[in-house]
């Protein structure tokens, strides 16, 4: 590559399918919910084998700053940027996109979310090395995950007919797509030309500002006025002027509108993001009877299967239960379908309702 390589990862939402493990102090990417590492930790150990330390930027919350940098000390701590309010992907994204164009004008930025899983690095490698490679030709970058079902949950990224998943080629996109019904996502699946957005994007810092100034210039003006990191002026600014940026995701404020977007049609490196407890279900190792557990000290189960139990320090018995996510945090418990594992962000929704601050 001829130009620095830079990451930016974003580590700032709440993780609310998660609860009651997933919590404001302690969301979904900062807990060891696959493997014995946090999801950030895997995200960063992934990321420095193409992008060392010091060139890695980490945007998250000042609720979990203090977490961040006590996880991650192989990142500068300066580079730990918290936001002093949630503000979305995009001014996100532009704020750590900001403050490295300040420190290197010849930037190439990759953008990473904090959260998913990989299960076949050496794969991911070779795809995030031809992004970054894509990106030198000016243009913005997004990887797409060819489908493995038809998934109504994720947003789509047409490729053009013949786009082959493997290959170094960086294809145009033809479109973004948002989620769809599950007709549509058939269709998609069907089509053979329809990828899931993996939310992984890559750019010269210089062509993604300019986009970003042509797309949504109030905000874009809020980013530009803030000053480099490491000055007098840094903090001040942050506080002042993004607070007033839009909040709004990367992909409506500038992917679906930049004319300059190509796409990678990625191997399968093994992606999942980690959705719900059922993703977690899905990659756990499960028993005779498909029972998998995490955190237990002994897990009894009789015409019991397929059940996914969070319990740490206990030993759980299973009687006559098929199906079910069962998580016990000590303060709270939840008892769920797997069916219905994407929908416990309703139980968050229901205690902010109720003012259950403490379960929060």
């Amino acid at each position: 590559m001829k130009s620095p390589l830079y990451a930016i990862i974003l580590a700032g939402g709440r993780g609310t399918r998660f609860w009651p493990r997933s919590r404001k102090a302690h969301p979904k990417q900062v807990l060891s919910i696959v493997g014995e590492e946090t999801l950030l930790q895997q995200t960063v150990r992934r990321i420095a084998k193409v992008v060392p330390p010091e060139r890695i930027f980490v945007v998250t919350s000042e609720d979990l700053r203090r977490e961040v940098l006590r996880q991650i000390p192989e990142v500068p701590p300066q580079q730990i940027l918290a936001e002093p309010l949630p503000r979305n992907s995009a001014p996100a994204i532009a704020l750590g996109t900001h403050l490295i164009r300040l420190r290197d004008e010849n930037a190439i930025v990759g953008v990473f979310p904090a959260d998913h899983v990989v299960t076949k690095p050496a794969k991911f490698l070779a795809t995030v090395k031809n992004a970054y490679k894509a990106a030198e030709q000016d243009a913005l970058v997004v990887v797409g995950i060819q489908p493995r079902w038809a998934e109504t949950g994720y947003g789509y990224v047409e490729f053009p007919n013949g786009a082959v998943p493997g290959e170094k080629t960086a294809y145009r996109v033809q479109s973004f797509r948002e989620k769809p019904d599950r007709p549509t996502a058939a269709r998609y699946m069907k089509a053979g030309r329809y990828f899931w957005n993996s939310g992984m994007f890559f750019w010269k810092a210089s062509v993604f500002l300019d986009e970003f100034n042509t797309h949504l210039p109030k905000t874009a003006l809020q980013i530009a006025s803030i000053a480099p990191l490491g000055s007098k002026g840094y903090e001040r600014d942050l506080a002042e002027y993004f607070p007033l940026c839009e909040s709004i995701s990367v992909d409506y404020a500038v992917m679906e509108k930049a004319k300059n977007v190509m796409g990678i049609a990625a191997a399968d490196f093994g992606w999942n993001d980690v959705g719900s407890w059922q993703a977690v279900y899905e990659l756990s190792r499960k028993d005779a009877h498909a029972n998998a557990a995490h955190g237990v000290v002994d897990l009894l189960a009789i015409e019991s299967k397929g059940n996914y139990v969070d319990a740490s320090g206990k030993m759980v018995a299973l009687l006559g239960v098929e199906d079910l996510v069962i998580v016990d945090t000590g303060d709270a418990l939840l008892v769920t379908r797997r069916e219905d594992a994407p929908r416990v962000g309703e139980m968050v929704k229901l205690l902010e309702k109720k003012r259950r601050t403490e379960l929060l």
